[in-house]
């Protein structure tokens, strides 16, 4: 790192894309002074979403009005709305125009409002129950001290006004628990939201207001999974594979729509030519990260190799530059089978997978080695701490209940954040 000046480059006035109804409820309730407040950022599809619709004419077969859910483990599905008409009521609208930055140019079909449901609370993100119970048994009390900055997981953090709300909500958890620094946990992609936070903040406002930052499972550099998921789809509700062709074709066609796709799909930049993520058997072609733009264009999916480009690695994180600055304490699953790749029979749009297609390697059952070690660069930081805990045979998604993980993070709390000096280059 010699000779690398340590000055900050704050990026500042980046494009905002609003969408109708993602306005958040205000958090009025307070905690007594003394413990270190905490904001989670949930992993993929983990926020509960209300979604919308009114005389909506663009997709046809489906209602034209009503309402449904839209959430990993949703206990009250749609009886209204079949599957396929969720995802293509869902599927964002591209605008090709190149004049417009990127993030102005998705927007939701007409007639359709995506809303976050109870936006900073606790019932926003249900799934972390076990989480919360271990705060509240340490005295933290829900939408107090324990507050969840949840998101569209269709859109990246440059869209949706997440910036401007996410700000606002660790400032008013901070002023509310007596001017305590909070910390951040995310879980999966949510440390993804979470660093584009800290690395689009003055170090001021870090030094201010983050005690720490605990990524569980962090996606930082994307996962293989999601190349073949653009082919086969992917159902919310359960992270199941879609079992008929209508159902594989609009999920397929629901994740090449939604920019998260991709910066959720492993970086070349970290993932090289070490995975193999697609493999057409009709022609006998193996496509790995580095092969991304000949995937989609071997696919004919030029809308797809466009916002590839710029999405794929998106949230800096692995250069000096997009260090966060904080005091981090990772955690990570390992000694599982790890879906990175599918094997397929050609580079149709919506196809059923079997599992015997699937190609794999080791990981937490979720996100492969690569990425859950990737975060190890932050071991580079000058001054603030950095620790990755192994979690061996932990599954990715029962990280953030695991009784040893949460004793960490207990003990982390209550840990005084570290004290840097300004750094000079």
């Amino acid at each position: 790192m010699r000779g690398v000046s340590w000055l900050r480059v704050v990026i500042a006035a980046l494009v905002v894309l609003t969408f109708p109804g993602t306005v958040h409820a205000g958090i009025v309730r307070a905690a007594p002074p003394g413990r270190t407040p905490v904001v989670l950022f949930p992993a993929f599809h983990l926020t509960r979403l209300k979604v919308v619709v009114d005389h909506q004419t663009a997709v046809p077969g489906c209602p034209r009005s009503g309402s449904f859910a839209d959430w990993y483990r949703n206990d009250r599905p749609s009886t209204l709305f079949s599957q396929a008409c969720q995802d293509r009521l869902l599927t964002l609208r591209y605008d090709a125009n190149r004049t417009k930055p990127m993030a102005s140019r998705f927007s939701n079909v007409p007639g359709v409002e995506v809303r976050l449901v109870d936006y900073g609370r606790t019932g926003s993100a249900p799934f972390y129950e076990p989480l919360y119970r271990a705060l509240e048994a340490r005295g933290y009390r829900r939408d107090a001290d324990i507050r969840v900055a949840g998101y569209d997981a269709r859109l990246t953090p440059d869209m949706g006004g997440f910036l401007r709300r996410t700000r606002e909500l660790i400032e008013a958890t901070y002023r509310d628990n007596g001017n305590r620094p909070v910390h951040l946990i995310g879980h999966s992609n949510g440390p993804l939201y979470a660093q584009y936070l800290l690395t689009h903040v003055s170090r001021a406002w870090r030094d201010r207001y983050i005690q720490g930052f605990t990524p569980i499972a962090g996606n930082f550099p994307g996962q293989g999974l999601l190349y073949p998921v653009l082919f086969s789809g992917l159902n919310v509700q359960d992270f199941s594979y879609p079992t008929t062709r209508e159902n594989a074709e609009s999920s397929a066609r629901l994740y090449l729509s939604a920019p998260s796709s991709y910066m959720s799909a492993s970086d070349p930049k970290v993932f090289g030519s070490r995975e193999v993520v697609v493999q057409d058997t009709s022609t006998g072609r193996s496509y790995t990260p580095r092969d991304y733009p000949k995937l989609f264009a071997d696919a004919g999916l030029p809308v797809a190799r466009e916002i590839a480009g710029h999405y794929i690695g998106f949230v800096k994180f692995a250069d000096v530059r997009s260090f966060p600055d904080v005091d981090v304490y990772a955690e990570r699953g390992s000694g599982l089978a790890t879906t990175v790749g599918a094997r397929l029979p050609n580079l149709s749009v919506g196809q059923v997978v079997r599992p015997g297609q699937f190609l794999n390697r080791d990981g937490d059952g979720n996100q492969e080695d690569i990425t859950n070690e990737a975060v190890l660069v932050w071991r580079a930081m000058p001054c603030h701490r950095f620790g990755l805990t192994d979690n061996p045979g932990v599954d990715h998604f029962a990280l953030p209940g695991n009784p040893h993980v949460l004793d960490r993070l207990l003990g982390h709390l209550g840990r005084q954040r570290s004290q840097c000096p300004a750094l000079r280059g």
